[in-house]
């Protein structure tokens, strides 16, 4: 931790705040999210389906609007961006918490998800800006706070929550209005080139449309590339919440036993980014190129399901010990290495989009790809629920694990594909298109 702490006091003040600013965001949310459907199936009594529809309208409201953000972010600066959407966020959650009726909650929901999609962006392109040459360390060390916000937050909902879901709620929005406070007076106003386009021939830039700025990224074909290889890095992670906690209650039931594995798994997960990032990255850095470290974090990912793959080859024991420790272990050992896959790709990641895009309209290219892969986190989770429910139908529960590592195994593949013919080294933005 000391270590963590020296390393975030070398960079300057934007970069600390920006860094702390994530942490803050993710204990807020975190605080919050895990508990909202049993709060709205629960306390206000609505059926399963409007449950559902509300928590959609959030994941649609963020997913749908990353691009919308990223290129208000490059046109009028990343502060303004991450300021407003901390301030969205403060009044959808304090609306969560004070109001009943389906409209309102809807359009609580709808806020939360926007403030997202405008902070994210802007956050990940002011980062990358004021590192500079420090970039792929930033990025390395805001995943630490990143994680540290995602571990801590559902411990303070559930103490939080255990008194009134609405104290969560207030809790929470009060955080994000602290933050935004601060960030009005703390942080610096900051803007990415993408403002302006060329020049009108007397050394004056002039802006350019907002159309002509898409189609100059929808013509980056190795960024549209590069994107689509990382859609299986989300797919593989989000495991951690979907398939991996429902063979632990598979295996091990929905008493405690069974929670306290799943506990474990996040935990695990959490921990393991909090104590290795930075060395993992470190490592990396020294001994391979973006392109390798890339196709070995994906290729850790889709190995992460072996453990489960074998473990069902296993006789399960009827009770006791031993079906705890089959429900439980494989899934964690699953779960760090998962950990461990993302620990060795997020930071080139990060770092290989700010590249792709030339550094320019960098929050813009953030936005686009954080819709590329939620779309693609939509459908694999949707194909991964659906396969789980038809292996065990069919008498093949190893299928899912089966097709969970050989997605890694093709992600890891398109990506040092992509690192052999050079796509992945690109530093020059595309020609701009006429419009």
């Amino acid at each position: 931790m000391k270590g963590t702490l020296a390393q975030l006091r070398s960079y300057e003040r934007s970069v600390q705040l920006l860094m702390v600013n994530q942490f803050t965001i993710n204990l807020g949310f975190y605080m919050l999210m895990p508990y909202l459907a049993a709060h709205l199936s629960g306390t206000l009594g609505l059926a399963g389906w409007l449950v559902g529809l509300v928590l959609g309208v959030r994941n649609f409201s963020q997913q749908g609007m990353f691009l919308v953000g990223g290129t208000l972010a490059d046109r009028f600066g990343y502060k303004p961006l991450i300021v407003t959407g901390c301030v969205l966020r403060t009044a959808g959650f304090a609306t969560l918490g004070l109001v009943d009726s389906l409209p309102a909650l809807l359009a609580a929901s709808a806020a939360t998800g926007l403030a997202g999609a405008l902070f994210n962006p802007a956050v990940r392109a002011y980062l990358a800006a004021d590192a500079g040459e420090r970039r792929l360390e930033a990025f390395a060390l805001f995943n630490v706070f990143y994680q540290a916000g995602i571990l801590l937050g559902p411990l303070v909902g559930m103490v939080l929550t255990g008194v009134d879901f609405r104290i969560t709620c207030l809790v929470a929005a009060g955080i994000f209005a602290v933050l935004s406070i601060v960030q009005i007076r703390a942080l610096p106003a900051r803007r990415g080139d993408g403002a302006r386009g060329g020049t009108d021939g007397v050394g004056v830039g002039r802006r350019e449309g907002v159309l002509s700025q898409w189609r100059q990224i929808l013509t980056n074909r190795p960024f549209l590339l590069f994107s689509t290889a990382m859609i299986g890095s989300y797919v593989l992670s989000f495991q951690v919440y979907l398939a991996l906690p429902l063979e632990v209650k598979r295996l091990g039931g929905e008493g405690r036993p069974g929670t306290a594995a799943v506990a474990m798994l996040f935990a695990v997960s959490g921990l393991s980014t909090i104590l290795w990032q930075t060395k993992v990255t470190a490592w990396c850095k020294a001994r391979l190129t973006a392109g390798r470290a890339l196709a070995r974090g994906l290729l850790t990912m889709g190995l992460a399901f072996v453990p489960v793959l074998a473990a069902g080859a296993l006789p399960v024991p009827q009770d006791g010990p031993g079906r705890w420790a089959l429900a439980a272990l494989p899934p964690a050992l699953a779960a760090l290495l998962l950990a461990l896959g993302t620990m060795i790709a997020y930071p080139f990641e990060m770092d290989t989009i700010v590249r792709l895009s030339g550094n320019r309209l960098v929050a813009t290219h953030y936005g686009l790809y954080n819709t590329i892969c939620g779309i693609g986190i939509t459908l694999g989770n949707l194909l991964t629920g659906a396969a789980l429910d038809t292996s065990r139908t069919a008498g093949l529960p190893a299928l899912p694990w089966l097709v969970l590592a050989l997605l890694g195994l093709a992600c890891s593949t398109a990506l040092y594909g992509l690192h052999r013919t050079g796509r992945l080294s690109a530093t020059a933005s595309p020609a701009p298109v006429p419009g």
